[in-house]
């Protein structure tokens, strides 16, 4: 085995003592000949890793600190995917590596050939003690990736609630929440991420910062994503903290459209029935029957059907929605047809309440009739066994 190939492998095997034999053999060859065999300490194998990338992806700081002893050593060398030392060791999680690497000169803002920087990898896995580090060493959390994230979209993607507040807390929070180069064409915000799934308190700590709730995509906004995923807790939020539930995406489709044409899932009925009464929740009573069998757009009914109102167009061509079981039936008809409703049709929990409430006042009148009867009985008894 050649002495380039020791080296690797006495690191990969954490064998201390051999690492600090080799480097004082290199160090001792550097002072005679005033040079470093340059091919030892930095020799890479077939992916690239070098002796500083396997110490790095170890979480070794003895073994880390004797390589980076030796003057020569690259200590940003990359692999084959131009990942540094210091992106392994922000992989890892642990701090100590991290703040070797960066106190020896790591670049904290050099990405690999995927445009992530070590914050992302860091942002992502939800270490934020690194984060921390990493910020205080002037790492800048708005690049992005090759994907167009930067550290803040990809905490908020996978739930990273510490490593978005640590972000929040940076002076770059206005940056990442009004990114200049953030478009409509942009597929993706913060919001949008965390809306699609399914972190609310991510969310939470985002609108307190100041986020455009109604920020658009192609896609529409958090609220269509949040819909389109089924995560009715966060749908609930997002209505709840004032997000228009009118905006239509790049296909002219409102939040409700996309669930009543995508999800046939138990949360889209409840999501739907939230959507509906954020709307406004109007019903309309059918006066005549409206049968178009032939016309896939047309809502047929008959008089007396109970109607959702999606829609009331000036023109006169409204939108509803009839439910029949778990069948529902979406479309269009004339609105002289129906008479609105002035109060909302009980749902089937009220319908519960109320048929307890009946429930109820059945068994009292039971009650006071039987005792009503048996007292009767007993005096009209009394009266007849005294005459």
């Amino acid at each position: 085995m050649g002495k380039d190939m020791e080296l690797l492998k006495a690191v990969k095997e954490e064998d201390i003592a051999q690492v600090q034999r080799i480097v004082a053999k290199v160090k001792a060859k550097q002072k005679k000949q005033g040079t470093i065999k340059r091919s030892l300490v930095n020799h890479q194998d077939e992916d690239g890793f070098s002796a500083l990338h396997h110490a790095a992806l170890n979480s070794n700081c003895n073994i880390m600190a004797a390589l980076l002893d030796c003057n020569q050593i690259s200590v940003d060398i990359k692999d084959n995917k131009g990942m540094r030392p210091l992106h392994y060791a922000a992989w890892q999680g642990k701090v100590q590596p991290v703040y070797l690497l960066v106190k020896f000169g790591s670049a904290p803002n050099d990405g690999s050939q995927d445009g992530e920087t070590p914050l992302h990898l860091a942002s992502q896995h939800g270490s934020h003690m690194v984060v921390d580090t990493l910020l205080q060493f002037k790492a800048n959390p708005t690049l992005k990736n090759k994907s167009g994230k930067t550290a803040l979209d990809l905490a908020a993607e996978f739930g990273r609630l510490k490593v978005v507040q640590l972000l929040m807390n940076s002076n770059q929070s206005t940056a990442l929440l009004d990114f200049p180069s953030r478009t409509r064409v942009s597929m993706h915000t913060p919001l949008h991420v965390a809306a699609k799934n399914g972190h609310s308190d991510v969310i939470r700590v985002l609108l307190e910062y100041g986020i455009d709730i109604n920020r658009e995509t192609p896609n529409g906004t958090a609220l269509h994503e949040a819909a389109l995923a089924g995560k009715s807790e966060v749908v609930k939020l997002l209505i709840a903290s004032g997000i228009d539930v009118y905006k239509k995406n790049s296909h002219g489709q409102t939040a409700l459209d996309i669930v009543n044409k995508f999800t046939p899932t138990r949360a889209a009925q409840d999501i739907k029935q939230l959507l509906r009464e954020s709307i406004g929740g109007s019903h309309a009573r059918a006066l005549q029957d409206y049968i178009r069998i032939h016309d896939r757009s047309a809502l047929s009914f008959k008089a007396g059907d109970i109607i959702s109102i999606l829609e009331r167009n000036p023109d006169g061509k409204w939108k509803g929605s009839i439910a029949k079981g778990n069948v529902e039936s979406i479309g269009y008809f004339p609105s002289s047809h129906v008479e609105l409703l002035t109060r909302p049709i009980s749902t089937s929990k009220s319908n519960h309440s109320l048929s307890l409430l009946n429930q109820e006042y059945l068994v009292t009148f039971e009650f006071i009739f039987y005792y009503s009867t048996t007292f009767w009985n007993k005096y009209l008894g009394l009266l007849l066994s005294s005459s």
